[in-house]
């Protein structure tokens, strides 16, 4: 149901009194806790307050407490191996369900603290190892090629990549997207590379081709990618805003290029077949049309369909997340002066899809919140936190892709099944290091 407003785009008094009561989200809760009752977050491998063992279970969508088993019940265990088997858990509260190990990368820079299953006889047969790296989680997985840990510093900008990388693979997971692994799929799979510069070498680009997702990891150092940021004179620049740049590629791919989509997102975003390489030297030596910011996310998406379906695509998974987290903390964004009107269907791409009015909910929902969310920052004298303005021809980009998104994660059977790439669909373009 849509908010109410007046003449000047507020809403109503007594419409709504809480985010939550007006938007229905299309991910999952961003609020974990242990089992003493203590809020934990995303990263915790254990409770701080009371040392109960944590991780990320995909079955479970998030972080949740762990039980370790104890040791006569791994005695029947056929892959016990001299007393050596790593430690085995269970869902705490759950000492008779699933069993799962730490991943491998717990103690190495990158202190993963994702789970790997660890099936037993009778368990579901989904419940496997199966396009996963030996003793690793399916985000680790993923990451085919880390920085060179001999050079001083490449730890921690490891450990920054795969804490932006395992919350992207998390709202993946949560969205109902496929994440198939090189493991799974050698040739069309996922596949993170992250790279660093070599003296007298070529510059390390970001960028996607055919799955794999390449990202310089100097833009882990804050103090670099700052820079860039101000150089290319971008209001946002973030690894996170990367990683889901370039997966959006990845997606492009599978979801949009081998299907009945393609005719529509031709007419929203442009046809694809344009070429790539001259529209990249175009926008970098005549920088953007001077009406982009009436018609794209970010200026760098006015440079071809391609790389405005990946910043819009971004753009949707930042509001998708960032309003998860608000519900899940139950931030109250109604009562609040709004710089701008809401959207109303009028806006809409298909106004008249079974979904629209859900979708304009969270389009609005999305404007209180970043309002209130500016005026946080505000108040720290800090920049806007969301230094953008929607044009109104990205909204109905923005419902496109949430379509596709949802159709894809209501799609009948497991939504979390592999999927395979269409050998066809090949990305050739290679982004200017761009979030």
């Amino acid at each position: 149901m849509n908010t109410p407003t007046d003449p000047a785009g507020a809403p109503e008094p007594g419409a709504a009194s809480h985010l939550a009561s007006e938007l229905a989200a299309p991910t999952v809760s961003r609020a974990y806790r242990c089992q003493c009752g203590r809020p934990v977050f995303l990263r915790n491998s254990q409770c701080l307050a009371c040392r109960t063992p944590l991780g990320y279970v995909i079955e479970r969508l998030g972080v949740v407490p762990l039980a370790p088993v104890a040791a006569e019940d791994k005695a029947g265990d056929n892959d016990e191996a001299d007393g050596a088997e790593p430690e085995l858990f269970t869902v705490f509260g759950n000492p008779d369900g699933k069993r799962y190990r730490r991943c491998a990368n717990l103690m190495t820079a990158a202190s993963c603290n994702w789970m790997v299953p660890a099936p037993r006889e009778g368990d579901e047969p989904s419940f496997n190892t199966d396009g996963l790296a030996p003793g690793f989680c399916l985000a680790c997985s993923v990451t085919r090629t880390i920085p060179d840990l001999s050079v001083e510093g490449n730890g921690e900008l490891w450990r920054k990549l795969e804490h932006a990388k395992r919350r992207l693979i998390s709202q993946l997971l949560a969205l109902g997207l496929p994440v198939v692994s090189r493991h799974a799929d050698p040739v069309h799979g996922l596949a993170f590379d992250f790279l660093g510069n070599m003296p007298g070498g070529p510059h390390v680009m970001t960028g996607h081709e055919q799955g794999v997702i390449t990202l310089n990891a100097e833009e882990a150092e804050d103090a670099v990618r700052e820079r860039i940021r101000a150089e290319m004179r971008e209001p946002y620049r973030t690894l996170l805003g990367h990683f889901r740049h370039e997966v959006g590629h990845y997606y492009w791919d599978l979801l949009v290029q081998p299907t009945p989509w393609l005719d529509e997102f031709r007419a929203l975003f442009g046809d694809e077949r344009a070429d790539y390489a001259a529209a990249l030297q175009r926008h970098y030596d005549q920088g953007p049309p001077p009406d982009w910011a009436n018609r794209f996310v970010s200026s760098y998406a006015s440079m071809h369909p391609w790389e405005d379906w990946a910043e819009t695509w971004a753009h949707y998974l930042h509001m998708a997340d960032t309003t998860d987290t608000a519900m899940s903390f139950g931030v109250d964004a109604t009562n609040v002066e709004l710089t701008s009107d809401l959207f109303t269907t009028d806006d809409l791409w298909q106004p008249e899809h079974p979904g629209a009015a859900r979708f304009l909910d969270f389009l609005n929902g999305w404007v209180l919140l970043t309002n209130v969310l500016n005026e946080l920052s505000r108040s720290m004298g800090q920049p806007d936190y969301y230094p953008f303005v929607l044009p109104r021809v990205a909204v109905g980009k923005l419902q496109f892709i949430h379509c596709v998104i949802t159709q894809q994660r209501d799609r009948t059977g497991d939504a979390m099944a592999p999927a395979q790439i269409p050998p066809q669909a090949q990305s050739q373009q290679q982004d200017a290091a761009q979030s």
